[in-house]
């Protein structure tokens, strides 16, 4: 078995784009890459280029019009721009694609999927998917909130149905609510999904009481401290119960206190922290396979920091 951490990525991940000043650009990868080779840890992941997903691996998580629709939208845009049309066709108020989204999708996808590959074939330890566009809002049928395929709901359903596994874990800390994901695994007692977010917040969602889920909203300005108590308290057991043989994680680093698109204060050591707790129960009952997936975390130094953090313990540095 590998002890060493995959750092998954593509070129088609930085060519989405929603506009001039939208806080989910390719600016974010960049800052990550930067403080991977400033501090050094660059050179301790074992670093590999996404493929793209197939379609019948997106369809485990999404329908296939909602899967088409995406597709047309990227297609159709090439036409209006040689017609001298938009660049950018918009699907809500916050979320827009252009002509290279649907191939960063696809990479995005594909990268976690790869990354769940080689992890379940003892190549790696764990891995970490720097992508983008984000995933954990976008439902089984709709787009929304920057995100358009579940990245980490389509690698957790692959887990289960490509390699046979029973049993896995969600495991999300962005700042928002994961109701695309929430949306695709409730109910599913194959998947335990674990969150946190901030409360009342977006998206407006009616929250699911399926049995599976162990989703904990907590107000405005909650602390690190506060958050730790409560994962000592409500995450950790249910995952112990569950013994999850494979973890996915929706990393959003926006419920740090420097970023401004949530009102958590958490630092890069409650990222470290949360990421060992995560490892032990992985050790525990998975074999310590981890796929860990880039959400949100819009602040780009505060970002860079966390991942760091974040990839410092999956690393076991």
């Amino acid at each position: 078995m590998s002890q060493s951490t995959g750092y998954f990525t593509h070129r088609d991940c930085w060519r989405h784009e929603m506009g001039p000043g939208h806080p989910e650009c390719p600016a974010r990868l960049d800052a990550i890459q930067d403080r991977l080779l400033a501090s050094g840890l660059d050179i301790a992941l074992d670093k590999r280029e996404a493929t793209a997903a197939a379609l019948a691996d997106l369809e485990l998580a999404h329908g296939r019009m909602h899967l088409a629709a995406l597709r047309g939208l990227s297609d159709q845009l090439r036409d209006d721009i040689a017609a001298g049309g938009p660049d950018h066709a918009q699907i809500d108020p916050d979320t827009s694609i252009n002509v290279h989204s649907w191939d960063a999708i696809l990479m995005a996808a594909g990268a976690a999927i790869d990354a769940t590959d080689a992890v379940m074939a003892g190549e790696l330890a764990n891995a970490f998917c720097a992508v983008r566009p984000p995933g954990h809002h976008a439902t089984r049928n709709q787009a929304m909130g920057f995100c358009f395929v579940n990245n980490v709901a389509v690698a957790a359903k692959y887990a289960l149905e490509r390699h046979g596994l029973q049993r896995v874990a969600i495991i999300d800390f962005d700042v928002h609510h994961g109701n695309g994901t929430e949306d695709i695994v409730a109910g599913d007692e194959r998947i335990l999904m674990c969150s946190f977010y901030q409360h009342p917040f977006y998206p407006p969602w009616n929250h699911s009481t399926a049995p599976n889920l162990v989703n904990l909203p907590v107000p405005a300005y909650t602390k690190g401290m506060d958050v730790r108590e409560l994962i000592d308290m409500m995450w950790l057991p249910r995952l112990d119960a569950h013994r999850p043989q494979m973890i996915f994680i929706s990393a959003g680093f926006d419920a740090h206190r420097e970023d401004d698109m949530g009102q958590m204060g958490l630092v890069e050591n409650d990222y470290a922290w949360i990421t060992e707790r995560i490892k032990e129960v992985a050790k525990r009952h998975a074999q310590g396979r981890i796929v860990s997936c880039l959400e949100g975390g819009y602040d780009l130094s505060a970002l860079a920091r966390s991942v760091e953090a974040h990839l410092r313990v999956l690393a076991g540095l």
